[in-house]
């Protein structure tokens, strides 16, 4: 339903210096290689016209070599270890890898192509071979255990001192202690999941890119608003098929088809198309892969000592414990479901009144909960999309940052763009003085993954005494526009705009002075849903909303629509996603050995939680995409967990006014700037003054 955000933000060696194993030649190459020199462009971001895929590997390559060089030079100094020879030493580690490594990544997510794919799959098991060589190298762990053991004598100022212990119980938990078969286990699993992680995501964008609906009957379009139909046609043309009408099972197509297409037979073939990804027994069927995932990280977390994956991945999170995890969401699952029931009985009364002598299917919720939606608030979609063109959307978030922030946001013209579509700004202090660049690339397309995230091209950090700025890039897939109308949001796109935006201030306000950096994944999206809240404050609303053909601002009327209905299908909306945040928990809760049959374990789970048929999980298994990684492996739960965060910190501006500076300041300070360099719990202490109650959450979700 809604966003994915991949981080491309580097952990220092550990994340970024990805490549490589010792048997790998080191290559000559010409230095014309974009990587290889400075950049000299503008803000020095990367020349991303002169980058050609033949630089990457290379690069890659490269890069490796200079990245021993300097480990080796750590783990083989005779002197006595201190925090400037070792970890500061480690933290400049792999500058060029680095550099390759975050436009590689980024461009792998945005704007891939067969070429890069292949890459991809390519360097994954290199990555995870070379990370392990640092993470198992024995004399660099001695280094850095002496400085943990002593470190009470070191006087470090309190980000030196969350690195290290951070990096201490990073090498842990990643097999340090381990000794020799066991370690070689480990580096063969971390291969084999590298791998896998990879080909799971990219059959999901080849799943995406396959399937098409193709109308060729205009009585088939029957309820559709007409730039829904513009906007099909035009994908039609693109495809050699002019004259018919193509939807997709990329959200921004098929959540419009399924909203207002009249026809229900075709609502469940698109739809049906969505829920089956990956799940036909071809070459882009992902059950295997998640059946070895699963397996394989269980077998990795028993063999650094935890019970289960989710234990481990838990062990550096705010929640610390599955048992946690659980308690959060069970608490909220019991409310969320009721609500859902009664929605679900408010919908089939209309369609029952209507005649149409079926019980609701999940294909048909949206068509429904639509037309409730009409009945109980008076309010359409396609009332709000004229006042919310992407542009105006996007331009209202720059100026809920400037009022709560000071901060400015200037296009910028002579630059390079990582893609045609993207918008380059320059962000500045009240003063003038720089905070960093932000790129900006909205549209869908063939080659750009689903959902929404935010990365970095490059991250905060002071070099040599000089600061560095960062560079940020926010990655959307929004309705694309036509030649006669601009690209127009839905309420949830508007949503999805200000949620990635919130993830871009946190990058661009950090203030860590070293690249390696420990964020609680509990709390990173914190800042994004945080963001969501201004997206429909009436104040913010009079701001941007505004006609695209006439310029009128969002009447009062429609203001007050939207705010009357803000529990609209709120049952759905939270029962959608704990659903899927308690499968992702009971997959990795599951200890090794693990055997699983992934449709059957599906199944099952789902019917043990008691989900109502007519609701189907935000992702179903093979197209889980957050679960591939293990960023949000065992850790979905985060977006409800933040969510208790984010209510909790709103209900602080509304105490003061939703653009009191003061209490901006204070969450720059406290939370947004120091994120990834002090602990998640007390940075919010310091903002809120007290640990986070769920009582707003619960309020704002009509869930008490």
């Amino acid at each position: 339903m809604k966003k994915l955000y991949k981080t491309l933000l580097i952990c220092g060696f550990i994340c970024m210096a990805l490549a490589g194993c010792k048997s790998k030649p080191v290559t000559e190459v010409k230095n014309t290689n974009p990587f290889f020199a400075a950049y000299n462009t503008p803000f020095d971001v990367p020349p991303f016209e002169k980058i050609m895929t033949k630089h990457y590997m290379p690069a890659f390559t490269k890069g490796m070599a200079e990245g021993r060089e300097e480990i080796k030079s750590i783990s083989n100094n005779n002197s006595t270890p201190t925090f400037q020879n070792t970890i500061e030493a480690l933290d400049k580690a792999g500058e060029l890898l680095t550099k390759v490594s975050s436009v590689f990544f980024s461009q792998t997510s945005a704007n891939t192509n067969d070429s890069l794919q292949k890459i991809e799959v390519d360097i994954s098991p290199l990555m995870s071979a070379y990370r392990d060589e640092i993470l198992l190298d024995s004399a660099l762990f001695r280094r850095i255990k002496t400085l943990y053991d002593g470190k009470d004598k070191l006087s470090l100022n309190p980000e030196q001192d969350y690195m290290l212990v951070n990096l201490y119980k990073s090498f842990v938990r990643n097999g340090a202690l381990l000794k020799g078969a066991d370690q070689d286990t480990l580096k063969k699993l971390n291969g084999q999941l590298s791998v896998l992680s990879v080909k799971f995501g990219q059959n999901i964008l080849g799943e995406n890119n396959k399937f098409k609906l193709v109308i060729d009957n205009k009585d088939d379009l029957k309820g559709l608003p007409e730039s829904v139909i513009i906007g099909a046609a035009n994908r039609a043309e693109k495809d050699s098929l002019t004259g018919k009408w193509v939807f997709t099972i990329q959200k921004p197509s098929m959540l419009p088809f399924l909203t207002y297409d009249e026809k229900k037979e075709l609502r469940k073939k698109l739809y049906d198309g969505y829920t089956t990804k990956c799940n036909h027994g071809d070459n882009l069927d992902n059950n295997k892969i998640l059946t070895d995932l699963v397996t394989l990280r269980a077998k990795r977390a028993k063999l650094l000592g935890f019970k289960t994956f989710a234990d481990l991945n838990l062990d550096d999170r705010m929640a610390k414990t599955p048992a946690n995890v659980y308690a959060l969401l069970n608490q909220l699952w019991t409310p969320a479901l009721k609500v859902a029931g009664d929605e679900l009985k408010e919908m089939q009364k209309i369609a029952d009144k209507e005649g149409a002598k079926f019980k609701i299917e999940p294909s048909d919720w949206w068509y429904y909960a639509e037309k409730l939606r009409k009945e109980k608030y008076n309010l359409d979609d396609n009332e709000l999309r004229p006042y919310f063109q992407l542009d105006n959307v996007r331009e209202g978030a720059f100026s809920v940052a400037n009022k709560l922030y000071g901060i400015t946001f200037t296009p910028i013209s002579n630059i390079p763009l990582p893609h045609p579509d993207a918008k380059a700004f320059e962000v500045k202090e009240a003063d003038g003085s720089p905070v960093g660049v932000l790129y900006m690339d909205f549209y869908t397309r063939a080659s750009k993954s689903q959902g929404a995230w935010c990365g970095s091209y490059r991250d905060h950090k002071w070099v040599d005494g000089k600061e560095v700025k960062p560079v940020v890039t926010i990655v959307c897939n929004f309705t694309n526009p036509s030649n006669s109308t601009p690209s127009l949001l839905s309420l949830d796109d508007v949503k999805t705009l200000f949620h990635e935006f919130g993830h871009g201030l946190q990058g661009l306000f950090s203030i860590n002075k070293y690249s390696m950096t420990t964020t609680a994944q509990d709390i990173v999206e914190l800042p994004s849903q945080i963001d969501e809240h201004w997206a429909i404050e009436p104040e913010v609303l009079k701001m941007y909303a505004k006609n695209y053909k006439t310029g009128e601002i969002m009447p009062e009327a429609l203001i007050s629509k939207i705010q009357k209905s803000r529990y609209f299908n709120t049952g759905f909306d939270n029962v959608e996603l704990l659903a899927a945040s308690l499968l992702d928990m009971d997959y990795h809760t599951l200890e090794a050995p693990v055997s699983i049959d992934i449709q059957k374990f599906e199944k099952e789970h789902l019917e043990k939680m008691g989900l109502i048929k007519e609701i189907v999980p935000r992702y179903r298994s093979t197209y889980f995409l957050h679960i591939a990684g293990d960023g949000y492996a065992a850790g979905y739960y985060c977006y409800t967990w933040a969510a208790v965060l984010d209510n909790d910190a709103f209900e602080a501006f509304k105490e003061k006014g939703i653009f009191d500076k003061t209490t901006a300041e204070s969450f720059r300070k406290n939370v947004l700037a120091p994120m990834g360099i002090m602990d998640a719990e007390q940075s919010y202490i310091n903002f809120r003054g007290r640990k986070p109650i769920i009582e707003p959450l619960l309020k704002n979700r009509g869930l008490l």
